[in-house]
């Protein structure tokens, strides 16, 4: 339960800040989700070591949480935008928000579930 409600409280901060930067802000929005991951990541390994799996600080533990954030944040990218290839979201109105909710969705959904799986059984659990 706690990885859960640190994943969404990392994911608030992911997707706020894509969507600040990329819609409102206008920045590109491959470099808008790099910052909104970035600081949710950030977010999810402190939570996640303090709180969710109650482990000591460890550079081999951090080193070997960022190796996996960054190998998943390229699958995550690749589906973000890979959505936004197929789908473009419309300049202005509710679908602009929604395209965005959509592929975040679907590519932090599919992270989520490799980072708790090897976190849980791997990074964790023998570090």
């Amino acid at each position: 339960m706690r990885f859960i409600v640190t994943g969404g409280f990392s994911a608030i901060v992911d997707f706020g800040l894509t969507l600040l930067l990329g819609k409102f802000l206008g920045l590109d929005e491959a470099l808008a989700k790099t910052i909104g991951f970035i600081c949710g990541t950030t977010t999810a390994y402190l939570l996640n070591r303090r709180w969710t799996f109650k482990a000591e600080p460890s550079t081999k533990r951090l080193i070997a949480v960022w190796v996996l954030y960054i190998a998943m944040y390229g699958v995550q990218l690749g589906l973000y935008m890979a959505f936004f290839t197929l789908f473009p979201p419309p300049e202005d109105g509710i679908g602009s928000y929604v395209n965005r909710l959509v592929a975040f969705v679907i590519a932090q959904g599919t992270a989520t579930v490799v980072n708790f799986i090897v976190q849980r059984t791997v990074i964790f659990r023998l570090m």
